[in-house]
């Protein structure tokens, strides 16, 4: 299985057809038709469904798709490592993380390593933790931002000097807006939008269920969300309140919305988090001793 071929059939999957496919390939159609039947004789498996105008994936070639697609990224990822390995430090570096305040950190120690190396470049990833781990330990990411609680056994860490805090985003004019925190008795009976993985099953992940107890299940949870960009559109429409963490939606004095803390008191911290034994290119190991360096 050649890394061409699954640049051809990616091109295929994406194009939907042999003709468009090869105009963008720049090779012949009969060349491109040859080396997609072989992989599929080589695979065992029809990897799409042929109509007269249009190639469509079928459910193996949408698994293949995803398999090729890693593969494709991890290639690429290692070809401009190892040219980044001139005189100059530069190459890519690969965050992935949740929404929180504390992406501003890692944004001054970027400023500073681009400031000494132009040539590095930051790509960045968001996600809740299941999203980050899984491409960190397909090596498609360099580092993670984890928000506790989250298992981070299997790897190294470093602790981020910041706090995120929970609380409520509601419109302006809720009864509850008057309110300076709201405590677990003020949720109990509204509608409530909740992120995923804060509201996940595992206690291990769930952050809510310490904080409100044996009330938990009461609660009336009407949206799940990953993005918090999302859940305060859902909330300025109308459709309940939204729990998350500070700062990373819009409550300013022209918003429609505006955040209370929680009471008792609920923070999360944050962590740094890599493969152990991980082999860093020049530019990601640069950027962990700029963050060691400020935070330790």
């Amino acid at each position: 299985m050649e890394i061409r071929v699954l640049r051809y059939f990616l091109a295929i999957a994406r194009e939907g057809s042999i003709t468009k496919a090869s105009n963008f390939l720049h090779i012949t159609q009969p060349t491109l038709s040859r080396q997609i039947k072989e992989l599929e004789e080589e695979l065992g498996q029809t990897l799409f469904c042929r109509k007269s105008h249009a190639m469509t994936l079928t459910t193996e070639g949408m698994l293949f798709r995803k398999r090729a697609e890693e593969i494709i990224d991890m290639v690429d990822k290692t070809h401009e490592e190892f040219s980044a390995m001139g005189a100059n430090l530069s190459g890519d570096i690969y965050i992935g993380g949740g929404e929180t305040e504390a992406v501003k950190l890692f944004g001054e120690v970027a400023k500073e390593l681009l400031t000494e190396h132009p040539d590095i470049h930051f790509h960045l990833y968001s996600g809740n933790s299941t999203d980050v781990t899984e491409k960190l330990d397909r090596g498609l990411l360099d580092f993670g931002i984890l928000i506790e609680p989250a298992d981070i056994s299997k790897y190294d860490y470093l602790s981020i000097p910041a706090k995120d805090i929970w609380g409520v985003i509601m419109r302006k004019d809720s009864p509850l807006a008057a309110k300076s925190h709201i405590s677990k008795e003020d949720l109990l009976n509204l509608p409530l939008i909740c992120s995923r993985q804060a509201m996940s099953e595992e206690q291990s992940n769930n952050v809510f269920t310490g904080w409100f107890g044996d009330d938990y299940k009461k609660l009336n949870v009407v949206t799940t969300f990953n993005l918090v960009y999302n859940a305060a559109l859902m909330v300025e429409t109308g459709v309940g309140y939204a729990i998350t963490i500070d700062r990373i939606a819009n409550t300013s004095e022209t918003s429609a919305l505006c955040f209370k803390p929680l009471y008792p008191p609920l923070e999360s911290g944050l962590n740094l988090i890599w493969k152990k034994y991980q082999f860093f290119s020049p530019a990601a190991e640069a950027f962990l001793e700029k963050l060691h360096s400020k935070w330790q």
